[in-house]
């Protein structure tokens, strides 16, 4: 007797294609087979739907606690399960900000009883923390975070000193937000002086431009290198930074790189239509950038696919330019831009899988999840690629209720996501009684 079997799945998985059942019992898959015919206390027929591996999205902001009319971490993270995201790991810059273990442990305690999906949380760098950096236990969360730009309170970390001991003394892996504070104070200058309330939206993407990057991404590579440590780039945004990265798979690399799905979809010929609305650190640029970037993925320049998932609210947003905050939210509809590329025939299925699910668990050494495996927790994601979504104001799950995607048209939907051998949301329904997700594990 099963708890769930899945009957004539398309599994997608290590880059195989398979159609398949799958049996689950106690949360985890306990028999992939051609056919199951076993007795089970509920069944799904798929039909010859897509499942994969439910997506880990390795960068959130869910606001909580202190930033909470932005979002929370039950809002964002129902957000995620509608989107097929059934893990993801969450930013330190909230209030209190977590540069401390005593509060990234009380935020572990608030998504123990909030979260709808997996979870976990980096600690976060500040010029002067390392001594709380050097006792973070590898197994105990995702990493730490290194704001090498702009960032809230005092987490911007722009003491070279500091930087040298969190490299060469940091125990977990380092992720990094790359932007050089000097040049992006002398291009504010610059651009304040000669455009004053004029400024708009579009000069965001050359403000924070392709040197003040580079400028931070090469500094970060040279620093993992000196010291030897695990170094994962968060969220590029130039073709450039892509000459700082071997290509070939993720095993045995210590330094990778992500690419988010807005710098993927996005240029700054969109600003004209979206504006504020597309404003995010680091900015989303040219054309050519756009391109270089998916070039890299294809090239395995580009290991992991996350979101950057930064909520604000519509007023905040709907501010005169520079004075807006800067992030968008997109964890609910991150694999369906994905997928896009797939229509496309850009991604293939097996490289997005590989890319939104294994390798941040290869990545992040994480315990028993990323893959469709006998005795892997049960974290599934079904997507129906016949079926169109048209994202609108009343499907938008977020708690800011707003996205530069409403009116789009998307060529894929989730069906269902299925959350440590559980139905968490099936054909737009959630689960009648939460289902709230686990404290990632790690195997370092």
């Amino acid at each position: 007797m099963y708890d769930l079997v899945l009957k004539n799945c398309n599994v997608v998985n290590e880059n195989v294609v398979s159609e398949v059942d799958i049996g689950i019992n106690n949360e985890r898959i306990e028999k992939i087979a051609g056919n199951i015919s076993s007795e089970a206390r509920n069944e799904i027929d798929l039909q010859g739907k897509l499942l994969i591996p439910g997506l880990i999205d390795d960068q959130v902001h869910f606001r909580e606690p202190g930033l909470t009319h932005k979002g929370e971490i039950a809002t964002e993270s129902k957000a995620a399960i509608a989107g097929g995201v059934t893990s993801y790991f969450e930013m330190p810059n909230v209030n209190p900000n977590t540069s401390t273990i005593e509060n990234l442990e009380k935020k572990f305690d608030i998504a123990a009883n909030k979260s709808y999906a997996n979870y976990s949380f980096y600690l976060g760098a500040t010029n002067d923390n390392i001594e709380e950096i050097k006792k973070s236990d590898p197994n105990a969360s995702c990493g730490l975070k290194v704001f090498m730009g702009a960032s809230t309170g005092d987490l911007l970390v722009n003491k070279y000193e500091s930087l040298e001991k969190i490299f060469e003394h940091c125990p977990t892996n380092i992720v990094t937000h790359c932007e050089d504070p000097k040049r992006l104070i002398e291009n504010e200058n610059i651009f304040q002086e000669k455009y004053g309330d004029q400024l708009h939206a579009a000069h965001h993407a050359v403000i924070r431009d392709e040197e003040c990057c580079y400028l931070s991404s090469s500094l970060a590579v040279g620093l993992a290198k000196r010291f030897g440590a695990n170094l994962h780039v968060l969220h590029l945004s130039t073709k450039r930074e892509m000459d700082l990265f071997e290509p070939g798979p993720i095993d045995n690399k210590k330094i990778t790189a992500e690419g988010c799905v807005h710098h993927l979809t996005f240029s700054d010929k969109d600003y004209e239509e979206l504006g504020n609305f597309i404003v995010c650190n680091p900015s989303i640029k040219t054309e050519e950038d756009r391109l270089g970037l998916i070039d890299a993925v294809t090239a395995n320049k580009i290991d992991i696919f996350a979101t950057d998932h930064a909520p604000h609210t519509f007023e905040e947003k709907s501010g005169k330019y520079p004075k807006i905050p800067a992030g968008i939210p997109l964890v609910q509809h991150s694999l369906q831009m994905l997928l896009e590329f797939y229509f496309d025939g850009i991604f293939s299925l097996e490289m997005i899988v590989e890319k939104s699910s294994h390798n941040v668990a290869k990545r992040f050494n994480i315990k028993d999840r990323g893959y469709i495996r006998e005795g892997y927790f049960a974290d599934l994601t079904c997507v129906d690629l016949d079926k169109h979504y048209t994202v609108k104001k009343d499907n938008i799950l977020f708690k800011c209720g707003w996205s530069p995607l409403e009116n789009r048209t998307l060529r894929s939907s989730i069906f269902a996501t299925i959350l440590n051998g559980n139905i968490a949301f099936k054909d737009g329904v959630f689960a009648k009684s939460p289902l709230f997700g686990k404290r990632l594990e790690f195997n370092y």
